[in-house]
C-alpha cells in the first residue's frame, strides 16, 4: 500500500536552480581562500596590518615567521596574486601593505557563494 504524495511532502525536495558563479569569479575566490588557507600567510598578514604605517619590508617579515627571505617572498607573491596585499619596490627591498578592502572582499565572497 502506498500513501498519497502531497505538496508538503515534495516541497522540501524541490530542486534549487540558482545560477552558478562564472568560472573566472570562482577561480578568483578560490585563489583568495587558498592564499588565506596557510597559517604562515595569515601570520604575515597579521604582521603587516599591525606594523607602523600599515606596511612592512620583506626584511622585517622573515625573522618573526622563522623562514628564509626566499620562502617569505614566495608567500608574499601568493598573497599579492590573490589581491590581499600590495607590493612596492624601494631600492632592493619590497614593501607590502594590505590591499584596500581585501579582507572585506573575502567576507563578501563568502556571502556571495
Amino acid at each position: 500500500m502506498t500513501l498519497p504524495v502531497t505538496l508538503a511532502d515534495t516541497a522540501c525536495c524541490a530542486p534549487r536552480t540558482a545560477s552558478a558563479l562564472p568560472l573566472a569569479e570562482a577561480e578568483r575566490i578560490a585563489r583568495l581562500f587558498k592564499a588565506l588557507g596557510d597559517p604562515t600567510r595569515i601570520r604575515l598578514l597579521s604582521l603587516i596590518s599591525s606594523a607602523d604605517g600599515g606596511e612592512a619590508c620583506i626584511c622585517d617579515l622573515t625573522d618573526p615567521v622563522g623562514l628564509s627571505q626566499g620562502t617569505v617572498s614566495h608567500h608574499m607573491k601568493l598573497l599579492a596574486d590573490a589581491g590581499l596585499v600590495t607590493r612596492e619596490q624601494r631600492g632592493k627591498w619590497a614593501y607590502f601593505a594590505l590591499a584596500d578592502g581585501a579582507l572585506d572582499a573575502a567576507g563578501e565572497a563568502l556571502r556571495g557563494v
